[in-house]
């Protein structure tokens, strides 16, 4: 008996195996139409090539220790065939060789064996092994506490293990892995991929290959892209909801009470992707149709939540679609190049609520990554929102807004420009300018209250033996506001502004005088208690109202009173911190009003 075989079973080992178990006698005719696709597949870097011209070789070497003769027959295809290979021009000179030599065609491709049947030939269509992806050899380095194992050739298997901004690599055998058994490895997630409903094969480049199998992302390196073969396979350790991170009722607010453009920042597994997920199920939860943009596909949301991937290969298309689908939200993961902050900001814009993951080692870097790509004065508007999580946990949020003003640091009323403010969402502080100065764009830090404080404490030593009442206002590291009683202002000013002058040089800052209002300054002790990850200060009565908090005599911040009459403070913060501290020395928090 004579039998012709094609691509499909020389690649997937099939061949192989019907030879080692006395399937096929007789001879094996390898088309030289197989040979060139493989050729061309190994040629373009593709695992699939190399494994099917190593199979290739096995079957001539299983075949003379057996006495089976192998033959290439018919002739190399053209250009133009190779071109509408997908079309059926490869399959089709197969089918000529075994129509022409009275041989039985064996294939894996049901449309080969429909087709050839269909004209008269003898074939055998032989089924793939189903293989689960739970069942793959890549899943047995896998246990609970695992976020990515690590195989590479010539080394033992590495994992990384433990929680979310406590991972550990440890090593899982001690004996190197050979490039066969790598490459034994790859064929089966390639396998369980292309079989499995919920697993796709997400990037195919020259080298390289990236696979989603179930919840796992793998990616698979070969030579040339790396210097030794290489797989890494990812899964997320940790399934949260929005209330395992501890937000506050206004922060979810935020969400829903309409379209945003948020940004959620991080370095690299800080677990940004994993809180993406959570918003994306809360959002639809809370009634929003929410579909995502990722490459590759590995966020874990809710079933409802339709997860795209880049359209022909370019995301400018699959935003296409998004707009005539019009989603409520949209989570993109992850935005890096320019082309993807120009998609996230054109969504954004058509009216389409975004939700961004970016990496940055800090919450304003997000945003600074952004200058360039979009115009300045509509970042704002895209961007409104900035989320920085670090090792699972959301250590800071940012406010965008837009302004016309004087820049902080610059005295001359002629100065004002549009400014972009950049505000701490709970203690509601401008920590960031960005506006435009000559041809540059500055992002400027707005100076923290320990700098003002220093300015305030300088002043303070220059006039206090001068006049009986004031108070201090240190607007900057560079300039401060006396108010004094309105009899007392020349006694401060001095003959023809000699004495003012003379503190203003010595301190190096500028230094305005206003008359001081006599209001009552009220104060009173308050009831903290811990809840959670906050600090619960009860300010009953005081609802509305902007007080002031002190541990001691030592100033933490200035919050505005919820409907509830509470302030709360998370612990992980400075004024948490500072506030445990003071409880533990048994100082009372006083709110100042």
């Amino acid at each position: 008996m004579r039998y012709v075989i094609d691509t499909s079973v020389i690649v997937d080992g099939r061949v192989t195996k019907m030879i080692e178990n006395r399937e096929l006698t007789g001879s094996i005719i390898i088309p030289e139409a197989v040979i060139a696709e493989l050729e061309a597949q190994a040629n373009f870097g593709r695992m699939t090539g190399f494994q099917g011209l190593e199979e290739i070789k096995k079957i001539r070497e299983m075949s003379k220790e057996l006495g089976i003769d192998v033959v290439f027959l018919g002739s190399r295809p053209s250009l133009e065939q190779i071109r509408l290979a997908k079309g059926g021009e490869i399959d089709n000179l197969i089918r000529e060789i075994a129509e022409k030599e009275d041989a039985v065609l064996v294939t894996g491709d049901r449309i080969q064996y429909t087709v050839a049947t269909s004209r008269g030939i003898s074939a055998i269509y032989l089924r793939r092994e189903v293989v689960e992806p739970e069942k793959t050899r890549i899943m047995e380095f896998f246990t609970e506490d695992t976020a990515s194992v690590h195989l590479r050739e010539g080394v033992p298997v590495y994992a990384k293990r433990g929680k979310i901004g406590d991972l550990k690599l440890v090593r899982v055998t001690e004996k190197p892995l050979r490039l066969e058994e790598l490459r034994a490895i790859a064929h089966e997630i390639l396998e369980a991929a292309s079989q499995d409903e919920d697993s796709s094969i997400e990037i195919e480049r020259r080298g390289v290959t990236v696979v989603q199998l179930k919840e796992l992302r793998i990616a698979i390196a070969e030579r040339p892209f790396s210097d030794r073969m290489e797989i890494t396979a990812v899964r997320p350790i940790a399934r949260a909801s929005l209330d395992d991170y501890g937000i506050s009722d206004e922060l979810k607010r935020r969400f829903i009470e309409r379209q945003r453009g948020i940004l959620i920042s991080g370095p690299p597994g800080a677990g940004k992707s994993t809180f993406a997920a959570s918003v994306a199920n809360y959002l639809m939860e809370n009634g929003f149709m929410v579909k995502t943009m990722e490459s590759p596909r590995d966020l874990m949301v809710k079933d409802e939540i339709t997860q795209y991937a880049p359209l022909e290969g370019d995301m400018s298309l699959t935003a296409d679609v998004l707009l005539l689908v019009r989603p409520d939200y949209t989570i993109y993961d992850e935005v890096r190049k320019t082309c993807d902050f120009q998609v996230f900001a054109d969504m954004r814009l058509a009216g389409v609520g975004m939700i961004g993951v970016t990496h940055a080692t800090r919450a304003i870097d997000a945003i600074q990554r952004m200058i360039g790509r979009v115009e300045l004065g509509v970042i704002p508007q895209v961007v409104d929102t900035v989320i920085f999580i670090d090792r699972g946990r959301i250590e800071k949020v940012y406010e965008l807004s837009f302004t016309v003003k004087v820049p902080h640091g610059m005295t001359e009323a002629d100065l004002a420009r549009p400014v972009i403010e950049v505000t701490d969402f709970e203690t509601k502080k401008v920590e960031f300018e960005i506006y435009t100065y000559g041809e540059q764009v500055v992002v400027m830090p707005v100076e923290g209250e320990t700098e003002n404080r220093l300015v305030a404490y300088a002043v303070d030593s220059k006039i206090r033996d001068i006049v009986s009442v004031y108070e201090i206002r240190a607007v900057s590291n560079r300039k401060a506001v006396v108010y004094v009683p309105e009899d007392e202002i020349p006694h401060l000013i001095g003959r023809k502004g000699k004495r003012i002058k003379m503190i203003e040089d010595e301190l190096g800052i500028s230094i305005d005088i206003e008359p001081m209002k006599m209001e009552k300054i009220n104060e009173t002790v308050a009831v903290v208690e811990e809840k959670g990850k906050h600090y619960v200060i009860h300010a009953d009565g005081l609802q509305g109202k902007s007080v002031d908090v002190y541990a001691g005599d030592s100033y933490l911040l200035t919050a505005e009173v919820g409907k509830r009459g509470i302030i709360r403070v998370r612990k992980d913060r400075d004024a948490g911190k500072a506030i445990r501290l003071a409880l533990a020395k048994g100082e009372k928090i006083r709110l100042r009003y």
